[in-house]
């Protein structure tokens, strides 16, 4: 793939770049009870009190359900290739099995169509946390069922609105699920229970690999393929033990997902650190690696911060961080990435799905919004990533996180992720200097 500019004149991206935005539908949907939606775990999760930042919810979230034809308009307006969204399952299923809603499916339906209209290709993520309470209450992504009922699901979409979506992905951040929902316990279900984090791991990962044999055996010739947030580990010095540490640091990180994935087995060293009688290592079925490892069509990559490991398994800062405490600002993490995937698991197309920060974003007087942190923050890493394909690297798209300002997990809406601000009180929603700058871009095919 070539790129036409050297390193000091302008970045110009392909031609047949995919510039999206993403978001998902427990952060920006609202309609909670609305049209036969049922219950999630983040319905349930939210409600408990000192849960969620001012025990805020989604219930209302950003009324995308009732304003997503305004929505459509803003991403044809930004000149979107590509937007990446989640279909929520208890909309679709609302005890997670069974006859379908008809009502969320027409309103996934009306979307996509709207999509479509406006020459912005849709590309759908079966999950995004939202199990279906009634699933969690019958043991969530603890029990092996879950996985099968998650391959039923994704089977009754792709013959409902499989004719819309070219690009399917399946299960979004599988290791945020393990990690903020079964170690720390600050993502819904709220577990701490490391034994459980792992056997979760392997049913999601089992999941994904059911939902592709779905798409596969329905005929269709939709692409499909999960998204992984990665995040590159560096020892924190040059000592043997640090540089030990961050190979099985990355091993729970990385490899766990794209080994099992891209070469069909789980890292040794992690297996062998969780150990035998652990549950996940109990719960590998004869045959499971093989469904998890079917080809699929492409990588969807989210990258927010790198981590650097210490000689004693722990992690420090290395660089300033956003206003999410966690996120620390990196843009080569993001290059050594995407150069490291193609690397060590072939020339798989890839995707970014999710890239981008929180900023401390207010509505001055004159009804703007300068959010020169998000753009300079975008700028870098697109940079990275011009770099990385002009490496070899086959990407193929790039969606900012997010479209709009959202709920945002256990942070409520006190942090704004958005190239769009949403006055929450109104619902009413404004474009901020970023979404400007995006829009430039694109036209532009670079900057």
């Amino acid at each position: 793939m070539s790129i036409p500019n050297g390193p000091a004149g302008p970045l110009r991206f392909p031609d047949d770049f995919g510039w999206g935005a993403a978001t998902s539908a427990y952060q920006i949907e609202g309609a909670a009870k609305e049209d036969g939606r049922g219950e999630s775990v983040w319905d349930t999760f939210s409600r408990v009190p000192g849960r969620t930042r001012n025990g805020d919810t989604g219930d209302v979230a950003i009324d995308h359900y009732h304003r997503y034809a305004e929505d459509l308009d803003l991403m044809r307006d930004l000149g979107l290739r590509s937007y990446r969204f989640s279909i929520s399952w208890p909309r679709i299923q609302p005890d997670g099995t069974g006859t379908p809603n008809k009502r969320g499916l027409d309103f996934y339906r009306r979307l996509l169509d709207g999509l479509h209209e406006r020459g912005i290709t849709p590309m759908a993520t079966l999950f995004h946390w939202d199990l279906p309470q009634a699933l969690q209450d019958a043991g969530g992504w603890e029990s092996r069922d879950t996985s099968q009922r998650f391959a039923d699901y994704a089977d009754l979409l792709f013959h409902a609105l499989g004719d819309r979506v070219p690009v399917w992905l399946t299960i979004n951040e599988p290791k945020t699920v393990v990690q903020n929902g079964y170690l720390t316990g600050h993502h819904a279900p709220g577990r701490q229970d490391p034994d459980a984090a792992y056997l979760v791991a392997h049913h999601l990962q089992l999941a994904h690999g059911l939902a592709v044999a779905a798409l596969r055996a329905s005929g269709s010739d939709s692409r499909i393929g999960p998204a992984f947030n990665l995040h590159p580990c560096y020892p924190a010095d040059d000592s043997p033990q640090a540089a030990a540490a961050a190979h099985l640091y990355d091993g729970y990180e990385n490899r766990l997902y794209l080994d099992s994935l891209l070469k069909g087995s789980y890292p040794e060293d992690v297996l062998a650190d969780l150990g035998p009688q652990s549950r996940m290592v109990q719960g590998i079925r004869d045959g499971d690696l093989a469904i998890i490892s079917a080809p699929v069509d492409l990588l969807a990559v989210q990258y927010y911060t790198p981590i650097y490991v210490t000689a004693d398994g722990g992690t420090e800062h290395r660089w300033a961080t956003s206003e999410a405490a966690w996120q620390q600002i990196y843009p080569e993490g993001l290059y050594d990435l995407l150069t490291r995937v193609t690397r060590e698991y072939g020339p798989i197309p890839l995707t970014i799905t999710e890239n981008g920060l929180p900023t401390p974003d207010t509505l001055a007087a004159d009804d703007t919004v300068q959010d020169t942190g998000r753009i300079s923050f975008l700028r870098d890493h697109l940079a990275a990533a011009h770099r990385a394909i002009a490496d070899g690297v086959p990407l193929e798209s790039f969606h900012v996180w997010s479209l709009l300002d959202n709920f945002e997990w256990d942070a409520g809406y006190d942090q704004r992720w958005g190239l769009v601000y949403v006055d929450y009180a109104t619902q009413r929603r404004v474009l901020k200097s970023s979404a400007t700058w995006y829009r430039s871009v694109i036209a532009d095919g670079g900057f």
